[in-house]
This record gives C-alpha cells, structure tokens and sequence, in this order.
C-alpha cells in the first residue's frame, strides 16, 4: 500500500475518534497518552500507528469508522502494516 494513502486513512480514523469524547478517551487510555502529547504528536508514524492498532483491536469500532468514512474494512490491516513498516523506519518510505 501506499504510504500517502495509509497515512491519510490513519489520520481519518484519528479524526473520528477525535469525533467522539468517549471514544478519544477509550484511546487516550489504552495508550497512556494524554491529550496534550497527542496533540504534539498526531502525525507520527507512531501515533498513526497506534490509532490503526486500537482500529483493529474493536470490530465494531473499526465497522462503524469503516461505514461512516466510506473506507472498506479490509483496507486497514494494508494501512497498518505501511504505517508498521514506516514506524519500523524512523520515517516515511
């Protein structure tokens, strides 16, 4: 897959659990980041990295993300493994 791609996909999908307070939460969470590392950190390959990872630890919130961004879910486990490969890189391609 392509890296502009899955990193486009990535940063939707930490758009719509931005969308929703609980589901933001849930994340912030699950990963021990706050919001304000968040914040600095939203474009990392890591933080995209993770955002995917949560995606696909919860079918029902990687299928309601799916249907409300119009991406299929089979596309984000191609986007985590870019995203893998970049994190693994320090950097893009």
């Amino acid at each position: 897959m392509d890296a502009d791609f899955a990193e486009t996909v990535a940063l939707q999908a930490l758009g719509f659990l931005a969308e929703d307070p609980e589901r933001l939460g849930r994340f912030l969470v699950l990963t021990g980041m706050g919001p304000a590392e968040l914040r600095e950190q939203a474009q990392t390959p890591q933080v995209l990295l993770a955002v995917l990872e949560h995606l696909m630890h919860d079918e029902s919130l990687l299928l309601v993300f799916a249907a409300s961004s119009g991406i299929a879910p089979e596309m984000i486990a191609p986007a985590h493994a870019t995203m893998e490969q970049i994190a693994g890189g320090g950097g893009r391609r």
